[in-house]
């Protein structure tokens, strides 16, 4: 505690505003989950409509739609929560991957689907996720940027709903929700697999919220493992993704959104937690420690290196490792930053890593959200520790399709890596519907097979590699070949548009305003962060760094025309209520990758909204 600690000086308060209107939602790729029906927000008037602004690869917005559960069931005769699906990589423009990913990540409400982003321009959305609430006059009363933010909204919903329910513009009943036939099948939406001792290979069946043993030829059932339904006690599982094999036989499994590592021990089918509590970590929570005692952020695969079971801990774009020995866990590397940057294992930056393979001295990393494959290795003769390393990828907006020289190579979201003998790597190359191969040796990427539906792991099965086609619903025996299917080269990058800002000094805005009923949390120092750097770093001529107030003066170079700002804020609020001696305090927190383009024309102020109330 640092009582001298100087409190943050505040950001000018935004202007009250006259009420604004809500744009009528409009997506070329129509509606889902509405029994074939379009909604206009005259069906919705009546109602509390909270816009949900997601694109299904982002962490950040699976965590919201399981936010969102809770007070979705709570407030189901007054409140419609409609998403907007707005899509990152091309491959989510896609509408069948978007009635896909509704089905996978049991989406229970109607969502737009907008893959020309025509409804997060007109809503000036900057960020994924974003929430957005309308009243039941069609008002827009509030704007949240990120996650964290139920707590806030629950108690404006409950605010709304007396404010109106007084006026007699409430309108309680059903919703718009149809929800789509079930399907039969033994999988949906696998996530991992893992050859057992045994031959036989065990499969994370993600959508159904447990596991299932195959037989050695991929397709007969043995058993499954856990109820089936959504759950953390017992041998229930919520989302299960990773798999890894343990010294002594039993299988660590990464159950996502329990936030915590389970173990299943196949001789006699008991599963049992190790690691996490089943809350989501969140900043300022203990990094280290009795694994049972620490939280974890959607931990999405696991692989045995060094005598630790090491994890891609998606939720904050790091790795973790846990000792069963020790019982203990603890960070190896990342910062939580989200975005590519190699060097030291403290200070490396990833995002969302969700595949590792080991391979001797390296661990192999598929970054989905940077396109990349990376890995770990110890930091060499005379330095302690480890280093990161990339072999394929450049960052957060380029992706693509293109074999070649790694240097110049190009994936879309892979979440799937798997050590090969020659010492070369398979990357299961998610959105390109495809499974590629890196050499070492070479330096060079090729494709080894194409037409796989969102392949999300690999597994080497005697001189064939099994793939899981998760979007397909089964795994796909291959046989390496010995020369790769040629492919022509598409490159891509975000069809985000970029924002066009002045030459010279750049004024960041974060608007940040406490929810109702509560106050900034300024009892053990400053409550808020703002960490700002750029891509390329020559962006920024001044003001890169961290600091507490959430404004910022940025000096552009005259001599970049464009990159990318990298903004991290953080702000902690808590109920303000001077009888409570124990007041609920919540931590507000997002980032922002912000591609830029100097013009002469531009905007000379960037306003990023964390959490904010329109008058």
């Amino acid at each position: 505690m640092n009582d001298a600690a100087p409190a943050p000086t505040p950001a000018p308060a935004p202007r009250r505003r006259a009420r604004v209107r809500a744009p009528e939602l409009i997506g070329k790729g129509g509606w889902l989950n509405t029994g074939g029906k379009e909604l206009s927000l005259a069906d919705l008037r009546g109602r509390i409509a909270i816009l949900d602004f997601w694109t299904f690869c982002c962490i950040n917005c699976l965590h919201v739609l399981d936010e969102l559960r809770e007070l979705e069931e709570k407030h189901r005769d007054t409140v419609v929560i409609i998403g907007v699906h707005s899509p990152k990589f091309v491959h989510e423009a896609e509408h069948a991957a978007v009635v896909d990913a509704v089905e996978r990540y049991q989406v229970h409400h109607p969502v737009l689907d907008d893959p020309e982003l025509a409804t997060w321009k007109q809503y000036a959305v900057r960020a994924w996720p974003t929430l957005v609430v309308i009243d039941p006059e069609g008002y827009i009363v509030a704007q949240h940027a990120g996650e964290g933010h139920a707590h806030a909204i629950a108690r404006l919903v409950e605010e709304l709903e007396a404010e109106h329910e007084a006026k007699g513009t409430l309108r309680r009943g059903d919703g718009p929700y149809v929800a789509p036939e079930p399907v039969a099948g033994d999988l949906r939406f696998p996530g991992k697999a893992l050859l057992l001792p045994s031959g036989n290979l065990l499969v994370s069946d993600t959508t159904r919220h447990r596991l299932v043993e195959l037989a050695a030829d991929g397709e007969s059932v043995v058993r499954s493992i856990g109820s089936g339904e959504r759950g953390f006690a017992g041998d229930s599982f919520s989302e299960p993704q990773g798999l890894a094999l343990l010294p002594d036989g039993k299988v660590v499994v990464a159950d996502t959104v329990n936030h915590a590592l389970r173990t299943y021990d196949p001789a006699t089918g008991q599963v049992e937690t190790v690691a996490g509590t089943g809350r989501q970590w969140w900043q300022g929570a203990p990094t280290s420690g009795p694994a049972l005692e620490v939280d974890l952020s959607s931990p999405w695969d696991v692989a045995w290196w060094q005598g630790r079971v090491w994890i891609a801990m998606a939720g904050v774009h790091q790795l973790w490792t846990w000792d069963p020995e020790a019982g203990t866990v603890e960070v190896a590397a990342g910062t939580t930053n989200e975005g590519l940057l190699d060097g030291p294992a403290a200070e490396a930056w990833f995002a969302q890593p969700s595949g590792l393979a080991a391979a001797g001295d390296r661990l192999w990393i598929a970054d989905s959200e940077t396109s990349a494959l990376r890995y770990v290795e110890a930091a060499g003769e005379g330095h302690e520790g480890y280093v990161i390393k990339s072999a394929v990828g450049t960052g957060l907006f380029d992706f693509g399709h293109r074999d070649g020289d790694a240097a110049q190579a190009l994936l879309q979201h892979p979440l799937g890596v798997t050590a090969l003998p020659d010492g070369s790597v398979a990357v299961c190359d998610t959105y390109n519907h495809a499974l590629r191969r890196y050499d070492p040796a070479t330096g060079r990427v090729s494709t080894l097979a194409t037409d796989l539906r969102e392949p999300s792991d690999a597994v080497l099965v005697g001189e064939d590699i099994v793939v899981v086609e998760s979007a397909r619903h089964r795994l796909t025996r291959l046989r390496l070949p010995e020369e790769a299917v040629r492919v022509d080269a598409v490159a891509h990058r975000t069809q985000r548009a970029a924002t066009e800002v002045a030459p010279g000094t750049l004024r960041l805005d974060v608007v940040f305003q406490a929810p109702s009923g509560q106050k900034l949390d300024t009892r053990y120092g400053p409550s808020t962060r703002l960490l700002v750097s750029s891509t390329p770093p020559e962006l920024l001529a001044a003001g890169e760094g961290a600091g507490t107030d959430l404004f910022r003066e940025l000096a552009l170079n005259p001599d970049v025309s464009e990159g990318v700002l990298h903004v991290s804020a953080m702000a902690a609020s808590c109920d303000d209520d001077p009888a409570n001696e124990y007041p609920a305090c919540h931590v507000h927190q997002q980032d922002w990758g912000v591609p830029v383009r100097v013009t002469a024309d531009g905007v000379s102020r960037l306003p990023l909204v964390l959490a904010g109330m329109d008058g």
